[in-house]
C-alpha cells in the first residue's frame, strides 16, 4: 500500500512555506499567511492572495502571520494553511494520505516539534516527521553530510538564522538565532522613519533589501525611489534611497547574525575546524541572498564563505531529497529529535 503513498517535503518558514514532491521538484513557493474574516471566523484568503491584502484589509479582515521566528505562534491557522497546501500540492485525484516531512529551527523545543507534527497530522497527514532545518539546507545544498568530515552551513529565513556543524549526519555544534530578514526590513523601516521622516509598509522594506539592500558597503551605489506617507504633514511622499544607507541601516541585525556564526565557530572541535576552513561555509536561505553576505562573513570570520545553488530552495529540496531516501537518512534524522 505505502507504493501509493504519496510525499511531501514542506519547508515551513516564516515568510514563506515551500511544497516539494519527490520527482517533481518545488510546486508551491507561497508566503506563510492567512487572511481571516473577524465577523464569520472564516479563511478568506492563504499564500499570494492573503499576501496582497496585507496592509490593505479593512478592520474586520486580518492578516495573519501564523509563524513567529520559525515557530507555531497560532496553532489553528497553521493548521488550516498546512491543509491548504498540502491539498494544493497533490493531484486532484490522490485519495491516499501523504507522508509529509516539515523543517523546524534548529533551536526548537520538543513542545515546539510536536505542535508541527500534530498541525500537520490534523491537516491531513499520514505521518509527519520534523528535521532540523540545517541538516535539511544541507542535504538540500548537496553536501555529503554522512562523511566524516565537518561542513558548516548557515541557514538564513525570515525568522531565524540557523548555524550547525555537521558531521557524520548530525549536528556537531549549532545555534539558532531569532534575527534573520524579518528583522532586517524592520530596521529598513526604522532606520527610513527616523532618517525621512516617512512611513513605509513592511513590502515596499522587502522591496527595498532586495533592490538596493547590501551587507558591505558599495562603491557604485544602486538608488530606488522609495513612496510612503509623510509623519508630519500626514501626506504621500517619495524620496531616494542608496545602498550605503541601507547598510548603515541594517548593520546591527548583520552584526547579530555574524555573532551566531562566531558562536559555532568557536563551539566547533578543531579537527572539525579544519575541514571548515578547507571547504568553506555553505549559506542557504532566502536571507542569505543579500548582497555580499558571503563577503561580509569572510571579512568577519577569515573563513571563505559561498551561496549554494537555488539557496531558497535548499531545505525543501533537502526534505525531498530525504523522504525518497528514508532509509539512509532515518538515523541521523530521527535519532537527533
Amino acid at each position: 500500500m505505502s507504493f501509493f503513498t504519496p510525499k511531501l517535503g514542506i519547508d515551513l518558514g516564516t515568510t514563506y512555506t515551500l511544497v516539494f514532491v519527490p520527482g517533481k521538484g518545488v510546486v508551491l513557493n507561497e508566503p506563510s499567511v492567512v487572511v481571516v474574516s473577524q465577523i464569520d471566523n472564516k479563511i478568506l484568503a492563504v499564500g499570494n492572495a492573503a499576501k496582497e491584502m496585507i496592509g490593505r484589509t479593512p478592520d474586520s479582515i486580518i492578516a495573519y502571520r501564523p509563524m513567529k521566528d520559525g515557530v507555531i505562534a497560532d496553532y489553528k491557522v497553521t493548521e488550516a494553511m498546512l491543509r491548504y497546501y498540502m491539498k494544493k500540492a497533490l493531484p486532484t485525484w490522490n485519495i491516499f494520505r501523504p507522508e509529509v516531512m516539515i523543517s523546524v529551527p534548529a533551536g526548537v523545543t520538543s513542545t515546539e516539534k510536536r505542535a508541527v507534527i500534530e498541525a500537520a497530522t490534523k491537516a491531513g497527514a499520514k505521518s509527519a516527521y520534523v528535521v532540523k532545518e540545517p541538516i535539511l539546507a544541507a542535504i538540500g545544498a548537496g553536501i555529503p553530510i554522512q562523511e566524516a568530515k565537518g561542513h558548516m552551513i548557515v541557514d538564513i529565513g525570515g525568522g531565524t538564522i540557523d548555524v550547525a556543524v555537521i558531521s557524520l549526519g548530525g549536528i556537531v555544534a549549532s545555534t539558532s538565532v531569532k534575527c534573520a530578514g524579518n528583522r532586517i526590513d524592520q530596521a529598513i523601516t526604522d532606520y527610513i522613519k527616523k532618517t525621512f521622516n516617512l512611513a513605509i509598509g513592511d513590502k515596499t522594506a522587502e522591496d527595498i533589501k532586495i533592490k538596493v539592500g547590501s551587507a558591505v558597503p558599495l562603491e557604485e551605489e544602486l538608488v530606488m525611489v522609495i513612496k510612503g506617507r509623510d509623519y508630519l504633514t500626514g501626506l504621500p511622499r517619495s524620496t531616494d534611497i542608496r545602498t550605503n544607507e541601507t547598510v548603515k541601516a541594517i548593520a546591527r541585525e548583520l552584526r547579530e547574525m555574524i555573532k551566531a556564526i562566531r558562536d559555532v565557530l568557536q563551539e566547533t572541535p578543531p579537527e572539525l575546524s579544519a575541514d571548515i576552513i578547507d571547504q568553506g561555509i555553505i549559506m542557504t536561505g532566502g536571507s542569505s541572498q543579500l548582497r555580499n553576505f558571503p563577503e561580509l562573513v569572510f571579512r568577519r570570520t577569515g573563513v571563505k564563505a559561498y551561496l549554494a545553488d537555488e539557496a531558497v530552495y535548499c531545505v525543501a529540496k533537502g526534505t525531498g531529497i530525504a523522504l525518497n531516501h528514508l532509509d539512509t537518512y532515518k538515523k541521523s534524522i530521527l535519532a537527533k529529535m
